[in-house]
């Protein structure tokens, strides 16, 4: 099962336009979820005087096991088509999805768009585009939903198409690396079988769109970089950090550098899914022992990587940002958070380098006073504690973060190039 390549799918879209519908059917269909479970979630939800929310349950339910601390085999949200195996990476609706999408679990290598027929583009729509193309990816298949809810109208369908088509325009997607399926995810039409309610649509339907998607190439042969979500300290085995393999291979034998923390040992051994295992691969969760670490020399938000090639410490760093909402403007000193990998660090705004006009990234102004919501950006940020990141063009699972103020996903970013701790 696992032999087949992995795919990291994003589903993105407004919040109400049947995201969790969607994923709840995919992973039915694709026998990912009994089909006993769904039943119990059809009996739950019509108690709850919402029938038709089985679907969205499936996925409810995992995001608030998740919220309690419950630990998820992510079996639960992998699904398989004939080609690939994909792992959806993150649960839609989650409050945190932005910040999620951009950091770390969401190094999504394709998305699905999730635009209901009803609704047409939200603003939310916008903003996901628009994060999916600062941060990379490259293929969208744009999912026009609720298809039912307008009688199957192919009139509708084509209008949404049409809108969705300009917002990608304006974030320079060409709509070539976009695929357009009506479906009902309610009703299952168009999602693993043309249900022919839409005889006038011949194209694909979302699984086999999903499975013609072209090829990632894992990145294993860049260093290992591992950041760590958790330090344990188990009883007979000693300090266990925990995370998740963005880059590289981890091997027992390594000798492994956690930065900033600036500590070093060898890998003892490597567990994951509750087996010993001789390497962990991008993808893969797992929690490792190494030798002459203590629970309170390493913790969250540190990354690992090779003693001899460690991860990038900065003093500061270069990135291309865009601004998603700012109650008012940004301006040099500017103090919020930045999120990258699992690390969480105050950073300011050192200098506003270059405003660039979003539509071609071109630069608009050199040095400009401010920048205001939709503006993107090239921008110098100082971390208040030490922080790894690396250049996006050289370790792009460690080179996007978001930027969060006042509860909110202010900005996402990649970064351009980073001047190190000395």
């Amino acid at each position: 099962m696992a032999d087949k390549p992995h795919q990291n799918l994003a589903i993105i879209g407004h919040v109400d336009h049947g995201k969790s519908t969607l994923v709840g059917r995919l992973l039915f269909e694709t026998g990912s979820v009994p089909e006993h479970i769904i039943e119990q979630y059809r009996d739950e939800a019509a108690s709850k005087g919402k029938s038709g929310f089985e679907f969205a349950y499936v996925m409810d339910n995992l995001a608030e096991e998740r919220e309690r601390g419950v630990t998820i085999d992510i079996a639960h949200q992998r699904f398989d088509t004939d080609n690939y195996y994909f792992t959806i990476v993150d649960t839609p609706g989650h409050r945190d999805f932005v910040k999620n999408m951009i950091t770390g679990a969401s190094q999504a290598d394709h998305a699905v768009l999730v635009v209901a027929a009803d609704d047409g583009v939200a603003p939310q729509t916008r903003e996901h585009v628009f994060l999916a193309r600062t941060l990379g990816i490259e293929e969208l298949i744009v999912a026009v939903n609720k298809m039912d809810v307008v009688d199957y109208e192919e009139a509708t369908y084509r209008e949404v198409v049409e809108d969705v088509k300009e917002l990608l325009g304006q974030v320079r997607f060409s709509s070539d690396d976009a695929r357009f399926i009506p479906i009902s995810a309610f009703e299952g039409d168009n999602v693993s079988e043309h249900t022919g309610s839409m005889s006038w649509y011949e194209g694909p339907t979302i699984l086999e769109a999903l499975d013609d998607l072209p090829a990632m190439t894992p990145p294993t042969d860049a260093p290992l970089r591992l950041p760590i979500q958790d330090v344990y300290t188990i009883s007979g085995i000693g300090t266990v950090p925990v995370g998740r393999v963005e880059t590289g291979v981890l091997r027992t034998g390594d000798s492994v550098s956690f930065q900033p923390s600036d500590v070093a040992g060898e890998v003892k051994t490597i567990e994951m899914h509750h087996e010993e295992v001789p390497e962990a691969r991008p993808g893969d969760n797992v929690g490792f022992n190494v030798r002459g670490i203590g629970k309170d020399d390493i913790r969250r938000g540190d990354v690992a990587g090779p003693a001899d090639d460690p991860p990038t410490v900065a003093e500061t760093f270069q990135a291309q940002i865009v601004v998603m909402q700012h109650p008012s403007v940004i301006t040099a000193g500017y103090t919020p958070v930045v999120h990258a990998h699992t690390a969480q660090v105050a950073a300011t705004f050192e200098s506003i380098d270059r405003k660039l006009d979003p539509a071609s990234g071109e630069v608009a102004e050199e040095n400009p006073d401010f920048i205001k919501s939709g503006d993107a950006a090239v921008v110098t940020l100082r971390p208040q504690k030490p922080l790894v990141v690396e250049p996006s063009s050289e370790i792009p699972e460690l080179g996007s973060f978001a930027v969060r103020d006042m509860g909110q996903t202010i900005a996402a970013g990649k970064v351009l190039g980073v001047n190190e701790r000395s």
